[in-house]
């Protein structure tokens, strides 16, 4: 795989990502082979998503989650509620007067 396009942001997400997963494994002590087990994943596998590596599928960083309790928030990721800039773009698209139709009223 040709990672040398990544953005230098994703890469600095992924690391810090795969940083936070190995802290919150540790604060829990479980250790890395057993947190493998419990993902169905491979001690590299794991050890690639506490380094950031991009390559490592979605799958194998929601069962990590899943594993440390954390896969809530997987799910609100890209939730709405949470996308400043689409809610301010569809904000700025609203209509400015909104009229009944003639046949209504």
């Amino acid at each position: 795989m040709d990672v040398s396009n990544t953005p230098f942001p994703v890469k600095r997400a992924l690391k810090k990502l795969g940083q936070d997963l190995r802290d919150a494994r540790k604060r829990r002590r479980i250790p890395m082979r057993l947190a493998a087990e419990r993902a169905s994943i491979s001690r590299t596998t794991l050890s690639k998503i506490e380094n950031g590596d991009e390559g490592v599928s979605l799958g194998a960083y929601a069962k990590l989650l899943f594993v440390l309790g954390m896969i809530s928030r997987l799910a609100d990721i890209a939730d709405a509620k949470f996308d400043e800039l689409g809610l301010g773009l569809e904000a700025d698209s609203l209509p400015k007067r909104i009229r009944i139709p003639r046949k209504e009223r």
